[in-house]
């Protein structure tokens, strides 16, 4: 890619964060079917042929926002984790949840979990993410090696460690994410001898 391309790439991209950023705004205001194209492109300084350059509509922009936070959230939890190499929880630190980092980061976006009218697939689509994250990407060991159904505990787990993020987002990130990382390492602790990154299947 050459040094305009770069710079064309950048552009398209920092104006597809400026109506992602307003679209947030709007349905946390307003609720997602009462945004229009207009107010959107209102809220984000731009113009309607602009918006229409990146986007066919409201619903593309949607699906474009959803997919790039929670593909965002997936990719997120391996970067403290060495594929194949297993952890044991006694190890575990706060660089091994980095997914909590990424939903603080993005909590602007997160927030909208709150929200009934809100963006469509998001209800159910986080927490598929949260279990396809734990169905994909890691193999785990019970306390003990205690003979377990294995599917059962990944859900188990998966489901479990959901609930939490969706109450930390709940509660307005009211605990720190410090605090909060070490209270879900200390939960791990209890159920779980070690965990091994396998990547992304």
């Amino acid at each position: 890619m050459n040094n305009n391309q770069q710079i064309l790439s950048a552009r398209k991209n920092r104006t597809k964060k400026h109506f992602m950023l307003s679209f947030i705004k709007l349905i946390k205001e307003k609720g997602y079917h009462s945004v229009t194209v207009k107010d959107i492109v209102d809220a984000a300084a731009y113009n309607r042929s602009t918006f229409y350059i990146h986007y066919q509509d409201k619903e593309k922009l949607a699906d474009d926002l959803l997919t790039s936070m929670l593909d965002g959230l997936e990719a997120s939890v391996g970067k403290a984790y060495k594929p194949g190499r297993k952890v044991y929880t006694t190890y575990l630190n706060a660089s091994h949840f980095n997914i909590i980092s990424y939903i603080y980061r993005h909590r602007d976006f997160f927030e909208l979990i709150n929200i009934d009218d809100t963006l469509p697939g998001l209800h159910l689509g986080f927490p598929q993410t949260i279990q396809r994250i734990y169905k994909n990407h890691f193999i785990f060991e019970t306390i003990n090696d205690l003979p377990v159904n294995m599917d059962y505990f990944t859900n188990y787990t998966a489901f479990g460690f959901c609930g939490l993020l969706k109450n930390w987002v709940h509660s307005d990130f009211k605990v720190s994410q410090e605090e909060f990382i070490q209270e879900v390492v200390q939960l791990s602790k209890t159920h779980i001898y070690s965990i091994r990154y396998i990547g992304k299947e």
